[in-house]
């Protein structure tokens, strides 16, 4: 503890070192968590930024929690503008296109169903599934990550895919 004291955030090489070890794990993380149309490397610069900004009030063993919560809560927040954007859009706007009546049916009915699959996992599954799947994160780095037992991991990747499996039979 007395060590994280001495050190201070606010040193450009610790900061560095800092954002090299976690900058990609944190946007992946966000990327997994909300998809791209919420810029998630937009929200790691940002999360660094407040990191900077406060870096005399945290301690480098802090550093790691406190990035992943402040890009976490400013991409809850940036969703809830978006819900709020895409209703008043609906409202306010109709959609004109220039596809077959037939086309916008197939397309409507495959999004549905896609939904419907993405909705049947929980996030938290979801968030587990991507990190191990597409990142190559080993459980053992996911729990680490998301503070949680390597056991939990397991659980949750293979609850992940039992609902994949029966989810997408139907598709």
């Amino acid at each position: 503890m007395n060590d994280d004291l001495k050190e201070n955030i606010c040193d450009e090489t610790l900061f560095s070192a800092i954002f090299k070890r976690h900058s990609k794990d944190l946007h992946n993380f966000l990327y997994y968590k909300f998809g791209e149309s919420y810029s998630p490397a937009d929200q790691v610069q940002d999360a660094f930024v407040k990191l900077w900004e406060n870096c005399g009030k945290i301690t480098p063993s802090k550093a790691k929690s406190f990035l992943f919560t402040v890009a976490n809560n400013a991409t809850l927040n940036a969703t809830a503008h978006k819900k709020v954007v895409l209703k008043y859009q609906k409202l306010s706007h109709k959609n004109y296109t220039h596809e077959t009546p037939e086309f916008i049916l197939e397309s409507d009915e495959y999004m549905r169903k896609l939904q419907h699959a993405l909705s049947n996992l929980s996030e938290i599954q979801r968030t587990t599934f991507l990190l191990n799947r597409i990142d190559g994160k080993k459980h053992k780095e996911i729990a680490s990550l998301l503070g949680i037992s390597q056991k939990a991991v397991e659980k949750r990747i293979y609850g992940a895919l039992k609902k994949l499996r029966k989810t997408i039979k139907e598709i």
